[in-house]
C-alpha cells in the first residue's frame, strides 16, 4: 500500500537517485518512476 508523503532530500541524494534511476531506465528499456527508485533504494538499505 502506498501512501503520499512529502519529504525533504539533500541535493547530493536527489542527484545519486536520478542517475540509478537513469540507469534503471536504460537497462529495462521502460519508464520507472522516481518514486519507485527511491523505494528500491530504501528497501535495500533498510534490510
Amino acid at each position: 500500500m502506498s501512501k503520499q508523503i512529502t519529504i525533504m532530500i539533500d541535493q547530493d541524494l536527489e542527484k545519486k537517485l536520478r542517475i540509478i534511476q537513469a540507469k534503471s531506465i536504460q537497462k529495462e528499456n521502460k519508464p520507472i518512476s522516481y518514486s519507485r527508485v527511491l523505494n528500491e533504494t530504501l528497501r535495500k538499505s533498510l534490510k
